[in-house]
C-alpha cells in the first residue's frame, strides 16, 4: 500500500455529481485492492456553490484545492444560473481555480480508441490509431489580458474590447511542458498561433523557436497558422503528436479535436501548475464534455471521461503509470465487448447507462487486475 495523498473532488453541476460517482467506485476499487489510497475531500463548486454560499467558489474551496496533491473537477453551469450575472457566473469557479493554483498548462488528448473508430463523424482510414495531444496555455492570453471591458466613445458608440497578452515566461513553460511529452511520444511539437496577423503571434512563435533551439535541439519544431491548424485536424490529423498554443486558439482547436473521436463524453483533461522544490505539482483533472443539463439526473451520462481524467491524474500528479494503464484498459476492454452509452452508440453495440457503464469497468479490472 501507497502512502495516502489527497484528494479534492468537486463534482459541480449537471452531470458532474453522476459520473464523478462512478469515479468514487474505482477509488474505492482500488483501495480495495491495495493499489493507492487517498485521503479524500468534496466540496462545492460552480452553480451547486451559488446555491449554497452565494458564489461560484470560495476562498476557502480555493485554499482546500491548493492545499491538495490534486483536484478532481467533474463540470459546472446550466440554465438555472443563465442569469446570475457575467461576475457571479458558474464557469468563474474553473477561471479562479486556474488562477489561483497557477495552473497554466491544460492537456487535453485525442485517442480514438479501437473500438470506437467508426464513432467519429470523419472516415475511419482519417482517425484510425489517431493519439495526439493538444497543451492550450490557460492562464493567459484574451482570457485573462488586460485592459478588457465596454466603453463609449464620444461618438456614443460603444465598444467592447479584450487584450491578447503573453510575457517570455509564460509561453515558455507551457512550451516546456510540450517539449517534456513530445521526448515521452514521437518527438513532434507544432506550435500553433496567427503570426502573420498578430503581433502576439510572432512573439509567440519567436520565443518557442529559441526556447527549442536553447533546450530541445533534439525535438522537432513545426509552426502552423490556428486556421491553417483547424483544416488539418480534419484533413490529416494524425500528422500530430503534441500541439502547444494559446488560450483562445487551444481552447478553440482541442474542442475541435475532441470530436475527431466520436464524442465529447470519451475526452479527459489535464491542467498542470509548476513542480515546486520537492517535486509536487498543482494539478487539476476533469472532463472537457460540461455539465449537459439537457440530461443531468437521468442517469444517461457517460462516466469514461471522468474516469479517463482519473487515470490521467494517476500518470502525471502520482507517477502511478501501470494503475493509470490497468484503468484505460479496462474503458478500452468495456467498449470492446459492445457496450456504449448513448453518446457513443452503434450499430450492434448494447446501449447502458452511466450506473451500468461504471459497474461493467469495475468487473472488467476484476478480470484484468495482477
Amino acid at each position: 500500500m501507497t502512502n495516502k495523498r489527497t484528494l479534492l473532488i468537486l463534482p459541480g453541476d449537471g452531470v458532474g455529481p453522476e459520473v464523478m460517482r462512478e469515479v468514487r467506485r474505482v477509488i474505492d476499487w482500488m483501495d480495495r485492492r491495495g493499489l493507492v489510497s487517498f485521503d479524500i475531500g468534496e466540496d462545492y463548486v460552480g452553480g451547486a456553490s451559488i446555491d449554497a454560499r452565494g458564489v461560484p467558489i470560495t476562498d476557502e474551496t480555493l485554499a482546500r484545492a491548493e492545499a491538495a496533491d490534486a483536484v478532481l473537477f467533474g463540470a459546472v453551469g446550466g440554465p438555472k444560473w443563465d442569469n446570475a450575472g457575467f461576475d457571479l457566473r458558474p464557469e468563474l469557479a474553473i477561471l479562479k481555480l486556474r488562477k489561483q493554483l497557477d495552473l497554466f498548462a491544460n492537456l487535453r488528448p485525442a485517442l480514438v480508441l479501437a473500438p470506437l473508430v467508426n464513432a467519429s463523424t470523419l472516415k475511419p482510414e482519417v482517425v484510425r490509431d489517431l493519439d495526439l495531444m493538444i497543451v492550450r496555455e490557460s492562464t493567459g492570453g484574451i482570457y485573462f489580458g488586460e485592459p478588457r471591458g465596454v466603453e463609449t466613445l464620444p461618438n456614443g458608440e460603444q465598444r467592447g474590447f479584450d487584450t491578447e497578452s503573453y510575457t517570455t515566461g509564460e509561453i515558455e513553460r507551457v512550451a516546456r511542458i510540450a517539449f517534456e511529452l513530445a521526448r515521452k511520444r514521437r518527438n513532434a511539437v507544432t506550435s500553433v498561433e496567427k503570426a502573420n496577423v498578430m503581433r502576439s503571434g510572432l512573439f509567440w512563435r519567436q520565443t518557442v523557436t529559441a526556447l527549442r533551439e536553447r533546450e530541445y535541439p533534439d525535438v522537432t519544431l513545426t509552426h502552423m497558422y490556428a486556421d491553417n491548424c483547424a483544416m488539418q485536424l480534419v484533413r490529416n490529423p494524425r500528422q500530430f503528436d503534441v500541439i502547444v498554443t494559446s488560450n483562445m486558439f487551444g481552447d478553440l482547436l482541442s474542442d475541435l479535436a475532441s470530436m475527431l473521436t466520436g464524442s465529447l463524453g470519451m475526452l479527459p483533461s489535464a491542467t498542470l501548475g509548476l513542480q515546486d522544490a520537492s517535486g509536487r505539482r498543482k494539478a487539476l483533472y476533469e472532463p472537457i464534455h460540461g455539465s449537459a443539463p439537457d440530461i443531468a439526473g437521468k442517469g444517461l451520462a457517460n462516466p469514461l471521461a471522468q474516469i479517463l481524467s482519473f487515470a490521467m491524474m494517476l500518470r502525471y500528479s502520482f507517477e502511478l503509470e501501470e494503475e493509470a494503464a490497468l484503468v484505460e484498459r479496462a474503458c478500452t476492454n468495456v467498449l470492446a465487448s459492445g457496450l456504449r452509452t448513448a453518446d457513443i452508440m452503434a450499430a450492434g453495440t448494447a446501449r447502458v447507462g452511466t450506473n451500468v457503464m461504471g459497474e461493467s469497468i469495475l468487473r472488467e479490472l476484476d478480470k484484468i487486475a495482477p
